[in-house]
């Protein structure tokens, strides 16, 4: 039996989106309406999950390491390229805003301590990096990677751990507009004042959160879920194609060389 699906139903408010959500629970509709955003970056055929971790690792270590050097800048708009080439495409679009706000940002405050361009051009990369890496994530469906940790015979506490991890940020993204939008409509007052925060925000906030991982304890009990690594099936089987050892190869090409150069 598959449990790579088993958490995302019920009243636990949990969902992976269109492709793995359960019609018949409640709900399920509203958190699934909190991830069209992201599921609108999903491509139809991503790298192996596992590859595109690894290589997400890669491009932030050596984005790091290389900071200073001229030829970073090169080796993360290979990388961006390579992204796109492999279908990524909305994922890296969607990544040029934040990227460069956050990099003007942080070189500018850069060069205002520091004074030296220098810096301010290690952090800008820096930024970069982190931006680029992220997109292989962005465009991945966390079911998809459910799937491939239990195809691979990985713990399953680990699997339940990434899945949780995975749904849990959208979901407490929409638990945030809707309490916000509670404030608003009650006539709460300034969200800055410190007791309203405190006492409007914060507070149901919390109550929704702890009541969400109540229920989400619940539902583990209820569906049998158990650490111990009983034979299971595993529904769609992820596969490693031959695109995915090029994208690899790639990448490390890409660390090699800008070390090298």
């Amino acid at each position: 039996m598959d449990h790579s699906g088993d958490v995302a139903g019920g009243n636990c408010a949990f969902s992976f989106g269109r492709l793995d959500r359960y019609q018949d629970f409640k709900r399920t509709e509203e958190v699934g309406s909190n991830e069209e955003v992201s599921e609108k970056l999903l491509v139809k055929r991503p790298i192996y999950p596992v590859i595109g971790l690894l290589a997400s690792v890669l491009i932030i270590v050596f984005g790091i390491i290389t900071a200073k050097d001229v030829a970073c800048i090169y080796f993360l708009s290979a990388i961006w390229l390579l992204l796109l080439f492999f279908g990524y495409w909305r994922a890296c679009l969607a990544v040029i805003p934040v990227a460069v706000l956050a990099s003007a940002v942080l070189a500018g405050i850069t060069y205002l301590i520091s004074g030296d361009i220098q810096s301010a051009y290690a952090a800008v990369n820096r930024i970069l990096a982190v931006c680029i890496a992220v997109v292989p994530g962005l465009a991945l469906s966390p079911i998809y990677l459910v799937r491939n940790f239990s195809t691979l015979k990985l713990p399953r506490m680990l699997t339940l751990g990434m899945m949780i991890t995975l749904t849990f940020f959208p979901l407490l993204g929409g638990e945030v507009r809707q309490v916000r939008e509670a404030m608003k409509t009650r006539g709460a007052g300034s969200f800055f004042s410190p007791q309203i925060f405190y006492r409007a925000f914060l507070i149901p906030l919390v109550i929704r959160l702890v009541n969400i991982s109540d229920t989400l304890a619940l539902s583990v009990e209820t569906r049998g879920f158990t650490k111990e690594a009983d034979a299971c099936s595993v529904y769609k089987t992820v596969t490693l194609c031959a695109s995915d050892i090029v994208f690899l190869l790639a990448v490390l090409t890409g660390c090699v060389l800008v070390v090298a150069l």
